[in-house]
This record gives structure tokens, sequence and C-alpha cells, in this order.
């Protein structure tokens, strides 16, 4: 796309995007949000990208294919929500750390979880819509 306010836009858009979807990410396992809604936010801040200056600069910006994160944000899932079996607790059980850390707040399972989810849902969603838009090229 051709239009210098888009451009503008998106380039200031984009990092607060990203930073408000990492909010929403850490807040959400005390309130709502959580990694499905901020890997939501982030989605939507890329595919913004990808509209403006194109799905090819984006993947570059991006510097590894969106597919890469399904596979991770599994194994970050599954790892968190299988550590407590380690501790003789069952699935899931949340585990936390005792001292909150400054902006981030109580660090536990359920953080990492969440985290998997948030690299999921970036992935299956950057990865659905760049191969749609690349066929449309």
């Amino acid at each position: 796309m051709k239009s210098t306010i888009l451009k503008t836009a998106t380039s200031y858009l984009l990092p607060i995007l990203l930073l408000f979807s990492v909010f929403i990410l850490l807040r959400g396992h005390y309130h709502p949000g959580g990694g499905f809604v901020g890997g939501l936010i982030a989605s939507i801040a890329f595919v913004l990208h990808g509209f403006t200056y194109g799905t090819e600069n984006t993947l570059k910006l991006m510097r590894y294919h969106p597919a890469v994160l399904i596979p991770a944000g599994l194994a970050l899932a599954t790892l968190s929500m299988f550590a407590p079996v380690l501790l003789g607790l069952p699935v899931m059980t949340g585990l936390w750390i005792d001292e909150p850390i400054p902006v981030i707040g109580m660090v536990g399972s359920a953080l990492f979880f969440d985290l998997g989810v948030y690299l999921v849902v970036i992935g299956v969603v950057l990865t659905i819509l760049f191969t749609i838009t690349q066929y449309n090229e």
C-alpha cells in the first residue's frame, strides 16, 4: 500500500501494539486477558505491518517464519503443564515463585502456560493469514 498516513501510523502502532500484547499477557492470570488475547493483539500488529509493507517485508522483520512459534509454544505450554508431576503434584497444579518480580508480578507455571498459548496463537494466526496473502499477491 502506498499510503503515507498508513505507513507513518504503522511505524508507531507496531511497537505500541506489541507492548500492549505483552501487558495483556502478563495480567492474564489475575484479570481478563492472557496468552490467547495477547497473542491476537500481537498478531494484529504484524498483520497491520503486512498490509502496509507487504508480507515478505513483515516476514523479514520477524526473522523466523511464524510457523516456528507453534511447536515452541506447544512445548512450553506442555512443559509448564507437566512440571508439577516432577514434584509429585497433579498435572496443571500452579507452581509459584515466592517473591514477586517488579513489573511482572508473581511468576509461576500459569505464566509459562500463558506464554506458550501466546506463541501458538501468534504462530497459527500469522501462518494462516500470511499463507493466504502470499497466494493473492
